[in-house]
């Protein structure tokens, strides 16, 4: 990345001073995100979401992996919520086929058949 390099003609004192706002820019983004990963207005799925975004990493699919009592811990969730949001994960609702478009010049009036 570009930002990690001084600009051309940029003093020293200036580069460093850029580098150490960007440094706790990102420091504040994780600290809010860690607020967020525990926090009951935000769904269990949410929560999850941002541990893995936090963490770089994907809740494991093995539901006795020791890594879910981590995400527990850390999301405020109980082993058993991160369990089910596994489960979801894993065997997700069935899409309903949606509703075929009318075509306004082809479809009879109410009442009327074709």
């Amino acid at each position: 990345m570009l930002e990690h390099l001084p600009f051309a003609g940029e003093p020293n004192a200036d580069f460093r001073a850029r580098i150490a706002r960007r440094q706790a820019e990102a420091a504040e983004v994780r600290q809010r995100e860690l607020v967020e990963q525990a926090s009951t207005i935000n769904s269990p799925d949410l929560r999850i979401r941002i541990w893995e975004r936090l963490h770089e990493i994907t809740m494991p699919l093995d539901a006795e992996h020791r890594l879910l009592g981590v995400i527990a811990a850390q999301t405020g969730l109980t082993m058993a919520q991160v369990q089910a949001e596994q489960h979801n994960r894993a065997h997700p609702p069935a899409v309903q086929p949606a509703a075929q478009p009318v075509d306004p010049e082809t479809a009879s009036p109410p009442g009327i058949s074709g």
